[in-house]
């Protein structure tokens, strides 16, 4: 399709944007602004207390960032105006029926001009709690859908989900729906009934209420019952298991509506746009790059033959643009569109652990005193019973003489043993939760991404 069509689409359209301060909605928020200034509207969804909580997460949290530094450069003194006409943040949570938009006139304009939502809202931590991750991912997706049936002008909705949800799967992932209620392989229960989650959910909070728990007690409790839950119907964890549910949520919208869910894979820094290499705090793989930097991470851990199946974030916004321009007048009313790069262009697990030693023996990260940090090349850990072993051989001994050390000094390397312990505690329920993917032997179709130039500049 060619470039100007895909911009055309956009001229004098209205968007909102759930998730808004979320890393893919930002690129997609400057992506629109910098190559369609005739867009109409976007209407961002922020969670906030008010709407001067709201403009000022805005500001801080997403405009003041450097992935808008070309915009700046590119509007200068006139870039304020120019965002004044076309951005509105929205004070809401999508957690809540109406989006949490307690301001009806606000609301019933958004729902009188949007034309486009993209649902970008989301919690990806693995191991979120679950009346949190429920509420965000699985309600959440619900709850936008509703929105969307109200909203008089609506033509399109985007959904962004995760490859992920299909579990651990083998071989040649396709890109195929969810049934409401179905499990993956190897569940203990046939058939998810998201109703009975939500009620164990609300069960299981009221009797921690009834006893006074402490906040981190119903933390902890809420993280580990998401995933069990998840682990029960076939999840590897509780954010692809909610992020499913999410999917079996979205029934069919209006007959003139599209509903276009895309999946991608791991996302990591942008490729070229606005320039290579933006991103922000420490992502999925940028820890493990950052800490095998900084000489914290001695070997890694999973299959050397596996797919690390990755996409640059402005590949995704892209593939997004592409697909919502290409299917406004398509026939079909429900796509899914997987987005990685294991099909096209596959990176096995042992050549992303050597890429990453010849760049920082080449690039080395420096220490608090400025000098070069040497990595040395790490083993790879190719089955779980070996790091256990390795954990026991090289770690535990080391914890066992502090604990003895302490005993005996009356507690005096209290603090140390602890901090010891919790480490590598951490270590391993980290190890747990990645495993799925540190041993993956899925390839995921990727159909759109045969039909589309990812330069959409």
């Amino acid at each position: 399709m060619e470039e100007s069509k895909i911009l055309q689409y956009f001229e004098g359209k209205t968007i909102l944007i759930t998730g808004a301060t979320g890393f893919l909605a930002k690129i997609f928020l400057e992506k629109v602004l910098r190559v369609q200034p005739k867009i109409k509207k976007l209407f961002l969804l922020i969670r906030a207390v008010d709407k001067r909580s709201a403009e000022l997460r805005l500001h801080d949290e997403v405009l003041n960032t450097g992935l808008f530094g070309i915009l700046k450069a590119k509007y200068g003194a006139d870039l304020s105006p120019f965002l004044l006409s076309k951005v509105i943040p929205v004070c809401g949570d999508v957690s809540y029926e109406n989006l949490g938009i307690f301001d009806s006139k606000l609301r019933d304009e958004i729902s009188q001009e949007v034309d486009i939502i993209v649902n970008s809202a989301a919690t990806t931590k693995f191991d979120e709690r679950y009346d949190v991750a429920m509420g965000i991912n699985a309600l959440g997706a619900m709850h936008v859908q509703k929105f969307a049936r109200n909203c008089s002008t609506i033509e399109m909705f985007v959904h962004v989900s995760t490859a992920y949800v299909h579990g651990s799967s083998v071989g040649i992932v396709p890109e195929k729906p969810f049934r409401m209620g179905e499990t993956l392989d190897g569940a203990e229960i046939s058939y998810l009934d998201i109703n009975t989650e939500k009620k164990i959910v609300e069960e299981r909070l009221r009797g921690l209420e009834a006893q006074n728990a402490t906040e981190l007690k119903i933390k902890s409790v809420m993280r580990n019952l998401g995933i069990e839950r998840a682990k029960l119907h076939g999840w590897p964890n509780t954010y692809v298991f909610t992020k499913a549910m999410g999917e079996m949520l979205l029934e069919k919208l209006k007959e003139n509506v599209k509903l276009i869910i895309v999946r991608p894979t791991i996302i990591t820094s942008t490729y070229k746009e606005p320039f290579s290499g933006w991103t922000e705090s420490i992502r999925t793989l940028d820890s493990i790059f950052v800490g095998y930097g900084k000489g914290k991470i001695k070997f890694f851990v999973g299959d050397p033959d596996s797919i690390l199946d990755m996409i640059p974030g402005d590949m995704v916004v892209n593939s997004m643009l592409v697909a919502m321009a290409m299917h406004t007048n398509q026939p079909s009313h429900r796509l899914i569109y997987h987005i990685g790069s294991s099909r096209r262009n596959p990176l096995k697990y042992a050549d992303m652990k050597w890429l990453m030693y010849r760049y920082l023996t080449k690039n080395p990260l420096l220490d608090t005193g400025g000098k070069p940090i040497k990595v040395e090349e790490a083993k790879i850990l190719e089955t779980m019973a070996s790091f256990h072993r390795y954990i026991a051989i090289h770690y535990l001994p080391f914890i066992q003489m502090l604990k003895l050390a302490n005993m005996i000094l009356c507690n005096h390397f209290e603090h140390v043993h602890v901090n010891a312990r919790r480490r590598v505690n951490h270590s391993i329920r980290l190890a747990e939760l990645y495993k799925p993917y540190l041993f993956f032997q899925g390839m995921y179709v990727s159909t759109f991404l045969n039909l589309i130039s990812f330069n959409v500049s």
